[in-house]
């Protein structure tokens, strides 16, 4: 850096204090933004310690069963792919509780299974559900 004296002449050197002054603001905004571009999906953990139920009392659940060939079951009945949204609203309609629980075999394309859950959504299901994997 010069101070100047008897050279007189012109001084090149880059003048860095705007540069830092924009970064500062930028990086302020950049922190201010990140907190709202959050987007996340609402989960529902299962409870760790489930109460045991009974094999006697009947269950009012509905199960939609995504099979390898590419069809479904609504509680084991079959449901072609162009039936299974007006399967559902059959089923959604009376109801009060909208819940399903969606189960897909191993094989399954995962996109039959978003399509599923998708074609639940437009029969009026408000919460999806999917079972834990079966164990042996």
């Amino acid at each position: 850096m010069s101070v100047g004296g008897s050279s007189g002449g012109l001084n090149n050197e880059p003048n860095v204090v705007p540069m830092i002054d924009i970064m500062l603001v930028l990086l302020i905004i950049f922190m201010i933004m990140q907190p709202m571009m959050r987007k996340a999906v609402d989960l529902q953990l299962p409870d760790p310690t489930p109460a045991v139920v009974t094999a006697n009392q009947a269950s009012d659940q509905i199960v939609l069963e995504v099979l390898a060939d590419g069809s479904f079951a609504v509680n084991k009945e079959p449901v072609t792919k162009e039936n299974l949204g007006n399967r559902l609203r059959e089923i959604y309609d009376p109801r009060p509780d909208k819940i399903i629980f969606i189960k897909g075999e191993p094989s399954v394309i995962y996109q039959d299974v978003i399509h599923a859950m998708d074609v639940a959504r437009g029969a009026g299901v408000k919460v999806i559900g999917i079972p834990p994997k079966d164990t042996k």
